[in-house]
């Protein structure tokens, strides 16, 4: 399985087929790190208050220019923050209707500060009553 990238703990953690832990791809560990991120309300986390992007809040506000923008601020600075030497953030785009948002994140992986493969494009929604 190793392609030679580095080897990451697959989650949920589970057994393979050897009674070993599963490992997973680069692509779908970083992946799920981005997820974590976006998904994560602030405070959700004990040790970690901080950590998410608060972007589930936002499905309540008016759609528009300014939700678009406080949107793409939040996930910018979110990403840097917690990802910033496992990703390069290339773009995020935010579309807001009423009470629904999409956020779609463009992302190139890092190795040593250097990117590493082509960029990777990962879109979530939300609306009201669900997280984004």
């Amino acid at each position: 399985m190793n392609t030679g990238g580095p080897v990451h703990l697959g989650f949920p953690l589970r057994l393979n087929r050897r009674g070993r832990l599963q490992h997973s791809e680069e692509e779908a560990y970083l992946r799920g790190l981005v997820e974590a991120v976006l998904f994560t309300r602030p405070g959700e986390r004990i040790n970690r208050p901080e950590f998410g992007t608060g972007v589930h809040a936002l499905v309540f506000a008016p759609a528009g220019d300014e939700l678009a923008g406080v949107t793409r601020s939040l996930v910018q600075a979110s990403l840097q923050q917690w990802l910033g030497e496992l990703i390069r953030v290339e773009g995020i785009r935010v579309e807001a209707e009423e009470s629904t948002i999409q956020v779609t994140v463009v992302y190139a992986p890092l190795r040593a500060g250097a990117v590493v493969g082509p960029p990777r494009t990962m879109t979530v929604s939300g609306s009201a009553g669900g997280a984004p």
